[in-house]
């Protein structure tokens, strides 16, 4: 079982109804779903399904038809296992921000405060955009204001602002899709690989604590 920190609903229900009528008996069977329940599913796709059932599905299918890659080798879909700080805006509405170090790589993960579970039901009528794309990010960086930053200037400010995130680390395991990579020397001249993405989900992972 997973412990679940955050898990994207608007992501599994797009990638879910993408996954091709024919292969999904197949994928239901391989994710052990209950056999009661896959005869009305192939049927209703995704009706008598668990959002996990759902999630396992969908991270069958992904591991079988792209390479998902590794956080210091990240592919357009990559796991890692790496302690976390978060930080979400004071309405736990808007982007909520993960980050954390190995080394010389620091990975930052992006996305809407209403997919952390829990937090489901926030809501604000200032949210006009999902936080799961760089534009959100890129407004959490310079703190909503409308100058443009290229991409070098993206992941210098990433590095910037993970630093500034504190409190304790939870150590966790996620799957996201990349959005940007890449390297940046930092004031002290000390090298440091960038990683962004936005999570599929986020679990605590067993060897936490």
């Amino acid at each position: 079982m997973r412990y679940y920190l955050y898990l994207s609903q608007a992501k599994l229900d797009m990638l879910f109804d993408q996954i091709p009528q024919k292969v999904l008996p197949r994928l239901v069977t391989e994710a052990k779903v209950d056999l009661k329940v896959v005869g009305v599913s192939v049927q209703r796709p995704g009706a008598e399904l668990t959002r996990y059932n759902r999630l396992d599905i969908v991270e069958g299918y992904l591991a079988q038809e792209y390479d998902i890659g590794w956080m210091t080798e990240p592919s357009f879909w990559f796991r890692g296992d790496l302690g976390l700080r978060i930080s979400v805006t004071r309405s736990g509405a808007g982007p909520v921000f993960m980050t954390g170090s190995d080394d010389n790589l620091v990975v930052a993960l992006v996305g809407s405060a209403h997919h952390v579970i829990g937090n489901e039901h926030a809501s604000s009528p200032d949210l006009r955009m999902g936080g799961s794309w760089l534009p959100s990010l890129q407004a959490l960086l310079r703190q909503e204001t409308t100058d443009a930053l290229d991409d070098g200037e993206t992941l210098r400010d990433t590095l910037t602002f993970s630093r500034r995130v504190t409190g304790p680390a939870t150590w966790c395991e996620f799957l996201a899709r990349r959005l940007m990579h890449g390297s940046v020397t930092d004031e002290d001249g000390r090298e440091w690989e960038v990683v962004i993405g936005t999570p599929l989900y986020v679990a605590m992972s067993e060897d936490a604590g």
